[in-house]
């Protein structure tokens, strides 16, 4: 008979996006996307949902790992082909981020301490799972970055409200507005991680780790994270709704659309741009122009402001005396 409340055998889940395993009492949840450095999408979001529950749920399990697949990252935030797909549909990036937001509170809240295993870069959502995380182990090579504020996004569905608890707010400040790499030496220094090893060392490193943890006792452990939690949990609770919905209406603004244009062309975001239209009164929030101009033969309404045309009849959207 099936008991409701336990975990399941790892073998069982037929995941595509993330490897699950379970040896001894560590479970091992692994970002397997490396040909996209480990890029999450939707059903990698939903697949960890899964396997953060029955890590939870299964009482042989008392320390849960996170890693990536390869060398090059651990995760590198959201995949940004699938992010331009919300460009046309902000209403699906709401419901992408509501399967975000589901990953990362049953992460958090999994009842067992969790072990960030940082293998490779760790970059804009990738750090918010690093951020999750109890206790981060980092291999020597690897940096820290948060990217937001320089491709069109805004980290906050973790970083803006957990790095201020982590590093203090001059150092949250510096990570989030300057977006500059941080080797894992000084991401030590600064409190992002617990340990940096040479790469060769990084299994070891973790193993050791997660035997000290076992090595306690699981109803306080628990316990104890939950009351670490709290400034974590008071901080996501009163902004995560705000930034999904915010997140979602601006998927579809200029800012984020040159951000992902700019990704996937390989090239420099044009900031300059942007603010000329601010300062030449052109209204940056639109790309060419509010949608306010009704055109004057056809009727066509919601016309950008900057168009001399019509896109429906073709003719000049200036009136006659103009």
């Amino acid at each position: 008979m099936t008991r409701p409340y336990a975990g399941r055998p790892a073998d069982s889940f037929n995941f595509e996006s993330i490897l699950y395993r379970k040896e001894g009492r560590v479970a091992t949840v692994t970002f397997n996307r490396p040909e996209v450095l480990n890029a999450v999408n939707y059903p990698m979001l939903l697949e960890l949902s899964q396997a953060f529950h029955d890590a939870s749920f299964d009482d042989a399990i008392g320390v849960v790992l996170l890693t990536g697949a390869g060398e090059r990252a651990f995760c590198t935030g959201a995949d940004m082909n699938e992010q331009r797909e919300f460009v046309e549909r902000p209403r699906d990036y709401w419901k992408w981020f509501g399967a975000f937001q589901e990953a990362h509170e049953r992460l958090r809240h999994i009842g067992k301490p969790t072990i960030a295993r940082l293998n490779g870069i760790v970059v804009g959502g990738g750090n918010e799972f690093n951020l999750s995380c109890d206790l981060a182990i980092a291999a020597d090579d690897i940096y820290i970055r948060q990217v937001g504020a320089s491709h069109g996004s805004v980290a906050a569905a973790g970083a803006t409200q957990w790095l201020p608890i982590i590093v203090g707010d001059r150092r949250a400040r510096e990570i989030l507005l300057l977006n500059e790499e941080i080797p894992a030496r000084t991401a030590l220094e600064w409190g992002l991680v617990n340990q940096v090893v040479p790469r060769a060392q990084l299994d070891d490193a973790v193993a050791v780790m997660a035997a000290k943890l076992l090595d306690k006792l699981p109803e306080i452990v628990r316990y104890t994270r939950q009351q670490l939690n709290f400034w974590k949990d008071f901080s996501w609770s009163l902004t995560v709704g705000h930034t999904r919905d915010w997140l979602a209406i601006h998927s579809a603004s200029p800012e984020t659309l040159e951000g992902v244009r700019a990704f996937a062309e390989k090239r420099r975001p044009d900031y300059e741009t942007l603010r000329r239209k601010a300062e030449a009164d052109e209204s940056p929030e639109y790309p060419h122009g509010a949608p306010i101009v009704t055109c004057p033969h056809c009727g066509t309404q919601n016309l950008p402001a900057q168009f001399k045309f019509c896109g429906a009849c073709g003719e000049s959207l200036k009136t006659k005396g103009e």
